[in-house]
């Protein structure tokens, strides 16, 4: 499991939630359920949100962060995984967390999603639940679809609505530039709008994970591909304008993550990540140079 252990002192924990990208989604269907049927691969970067975690005397879940345009109730995915786990095991101590938030909001990049996991894994580790990470990506799942990758981290294989998963080996290491809009796009907006039945032609999961498997980072970056780009770029033009800037600035391999609006640019030469950000920044704010996570 992901966390910062070592930092920890008798009555703080600390976790990392860092951000996930998708190098390939695809949708397969409509189910029945109201979800749509998904095969993802996802992966993690070194772009994250940081949680400390501290008991109280009282008991009552406690969240703070230093950023003053997101939720601190129940509207937070991190409350509602404190509470989800007080409620479950029985828990009667309370917990104060402080949201260091670094991951943009609303961004396709999982960052609430991470910020749940997060507070999951830390929160059975102050509390001594020893919780096994199956149990833990159980729980996960009913906070969000993208919550039990969050909680596995590395790199893996989701299918079903994104919760059952199959761990992979790590993509071959190089630069991520993401870039943000000044926009926040509705995952279940942009999938109301998604028409599985109009889909010409679906990303290849095989040859990803053959890409993957032999470490290879210009197949990687050629069966990048994800079914919900088509929905997004023509609704908001913005997200096209810096999806045509990277691949003009050099980027190996351009893809909108999630549902956007986030879209990053894999690079595998350094000399080459200025020239893309550089190249963002003059209409774009909210730039980003992360890695791989391995």
């Amino acid at each position: 499991m992901l966390g910062e252990v070592g930092e920890d002192t008798l009555s703080k924990i600390y976790e990392k939630a860092p951000a996930k990208i998708n190098l390939v989604l695809d949708v397969l269907r409509k189910r029945e359920d109201g979800f749509h049927e998904v095969e993802m691969i996802m992966t993690m970067v070194d772009l994250a949100d940081r949680l400390e975690m501290e008991e109280l005397p009282r008991d009552q879940i406690v969240l703070s962060s230093q950023v003053g345009f997101i939720p601190l109730d129940e509207k937070n995915l991190a409350f509602q995984a404190a509470r989800l786990i007080k409620e479950r095991y029985g828990v009667k101590r309370g917990v104060y967390i402080h949201l260091d938030k670094q991951i943009p909001v609303a961004a396709g990049l999982a960052g609430g999603s991470s910020d749940a996991a997060a507070t999951l894994r830390g929160l059975n580790r102050l509390w001594n639940l020893e919780l096994p990470t199956a149990e833990l990506e159980e729980l996960g799942a009913e906070l969000g679809s993208d919550v039990p990758f969050c909680i596995r981290g590395g790199t893996a294989l989701a299918r079903g609505r994104g919760e059952k998963l199959e761990s992979l080996s790590p993509p071959p290491q190089c630069w991520v530039i993401l870039a943000k809009p000044p926009i926040n796009v509705s995952t279940a907006d942009v999938y109301g709008k998604f028409r599985v039945n109009e889909l010409k032609e679906h990303p290849s999961i095989p040859n990803m994970l053959s890409a993957l498997s032999r470490q290879s980072f210009p197949d990687m970056c050629a069966e990048l591909g994800n079914v919900l780009e088509n929905v997004t770029l023509n609704r908001y033009p913005e997200v096209k304008q810096i999806k045509d800037c990277m691949i003009k600035a050099g980027a190996d391999g351009v893809l909108m993550s999630g549902s956007g609006p986030t879209v990053f640019g894999l690079v595998s030469k350094e000399v080459k990540v200025a020239r893309v950000y550089n190249g963002l920044r003059g209409f774009c704010k909210e730039v980003y140079v992360a890695r791989m996570l391995t």
